[in-house]
């Protein structure tokens, strides 16, 4: 899905149910596939892709976690097998008004059903329900607009996320889910579209740009949006400097090469990993709206100042973590040290106090915290236990605290490490926990003791790794 914004376009991951709720399920032994889980874990998780990026069909693929493409041959035999996308490979998606979806082959015209080990594409045509498995946190782009949405300050409407409110085909905000505030997802040619119950499509509307579901029963220009990866945003505050004043909006930014750099509020900025590097360095670097620039080896670091038009290595910045803090290593080595009267330059060859930042999310009031066996979520709501490998997410509310985080269940419980190192929701005070931020929107989540939170494939949070891994990395 190709992003007309500023942004990275979310991968979409989904889960397909059939009529007798089993969920299409990709077997590593001969690539073979069936309909026999009753949830959905890696096994039952597939990607889908537009079969052309330039935009000449409305065709997609469905690649399996092994890498391999879902197909069907002129016989209806199903297999996951092929490498490449090929013809066979090419599935048109039906959405229907009860959000169920019709996969037809655009080869042979053959739609894909079947249940336990018997899937096969045939001329009856079986409904799918959609399982979404992407991370459910990211941002809408409208294309006929080339805006994100938001929601409005001053008025009860979308001009996306809203405060947990949910957004009705009238375009108003409501705190409650009802009839109107379900909408169908339809996935055209690297967008997406949104359809509600009277088979109207949401679609910005009048100068404010409001959303609501207008006239149109066709899909146009108005009517699709590109989904994106919603990054990590972060305050940089250096415990030197006294702050007073928000970094100004940032399309008044631009290059300066020879004027000192002064600090005078905290700079925000988008977490990006260098796409360049295979290792596991972390970096902060550029993508909208702020970024930190260094270029050469005295350059300093300006408000209201610079903004990279085009992404190389001097935009990045490794982080390296001493507990709540950073110290942030440029492009040349060196690290970047804040002085008394505000100013930062990237001049100094061995960290201490004065290159100590504390990095502060400011994009996520709400969080979604998935690893690589699934969402962390309350196993049974009232018991503390949390699992680590669920289908479905939890919300959790995220508090920021002396440079540190806690989290808060929707029942008021804060989550808290146990004598035996598992983790639970079950304190009634704050617990708080260390962030590190490490590849793209991954957070490691660290308690005080200094022990990195792992889950397992049985779904068991425990607070007991002492190094970052796979395991203990959460998207966040």
């Amino acid at each position: 899905m190709a992003s007309g914004g500023l942004g990275e376009s979310t991968v979409i991951q989904l889960g397909l149910i059939n009529a007798e709720d089993k969920y299409l399920t990709a077997e590593a032994f001969g690539f073979k596939v069936n309909a026999c889980a009753t949830s959905m874990r890696k096994k039952q998780v597939w990607t889908l892709e537009h079969a052309d990026q330039a935009g000449g069909s409305s065709a997609v693929l469905l690649r399996s976690h092994l890498g391999r493409y879902l197909s069907s041959d002129k016989d209806g035999n199903v297999t996951a097998e092929c490498e490449r996308p090929r013809p066979d490979c090419r599935f048109c998606v039906v959405a229907h008004a009860d959000g169920r979806w019709s996969l037809r082959s655009e080869a042979h015209g053959r739609y894909l059903g079947g249940t336990e080990d018997r899937v096969v594409c045939s001329t009856t045509d079986e409904q799918w329900y959609v399982h979404l498995a992407t991370h459910p946190q990211v941002n809408l782009y409208s294309v006929a607009r080339k805006r994100y949405l938001h929601a409005h300050p001053g008025r009860s409407e979308l001009a996306a996320t809203a405060g947990g409110r949910f957004l009705s085909s009238t375009g108003a905000l409501v705190p409650e889910p009802q009839n109107d505030t379900g909408f169908t997802r339809e996935f055209r040619a690297g967008t997406v579209a949104f359809r509600d119950a009277a088979g109207r499509y949401l679609a910005p509307s009048g100068p404010s740009g409001a959303v609501k579901a207008g006239k149109n029963v066709r899909v146009g220009k108005d009517e699709v949006f590109v989904l994106e990866r919603t990054r990590g945003q972060v305050a940089s505050i250096c415990q030197l400097i006294r702050m007073k004043s928000q970094i100004r909006k940032f399309s008044r930014w631009r290059w300066t090469r020879r004027r000192s750099a002064v600090l005078s509020g905290p700079v925000m900025g988008n977490l990006e990993p260098d796409s360049e590097r295979s290792d596991s360095v972390h970096r902060f670097g550029k993508v909208s709206p702020f970024i930190f620039v260094q270029d050469a080896p005295e350059q300093l670091l300006r408000e209201r100042v610079f903004l990279a038009a085009v992404t190389s290595a001097s935009c990045f910045f490794e982080l390296e973590w001493n507990g709540a803090k950073v110290m942030l290593k440029a492009s040349n080595g060196k690290y970047i040290a804040a002085k008394k009267n505000g100013q930062l330059a990237a001049s100094v060859d061995s960290a201490g106090e004065q290159e100590e930042f504390v990095l502060k999310l400011i994009n996520r009031p709400l969080i979604v915290v998935r690893g690589e066996d699934g969402f962390i979520g309350c196993r049974k709501q009232g018991t503390g236990t949390l699992d680590s490998n669920r289908s479905s997410y939890d919300i959790f509310q995220l508090e920021y605290n002396h440079n540190a985080y806690c989290l808060r269940d929707s029942a008021g419980k804060y989550w808290t490490v146990e004598a035996d190192g598992v983790v639970v929701s079950s304190s009634a005070t704050p617990v708080y926990f260390l962030f590190e931020f490490c590849d793209y929107n991954r957070v490691a989540i660290k308690t005080q003791q200094g022990l990195y939170l792992k889950g397992d494939h049985a779904g068991v949070l425990k607070a007991n790794a002492k190094s970052i891994a796979n395991a203990t990395l959460w998207e966040y």
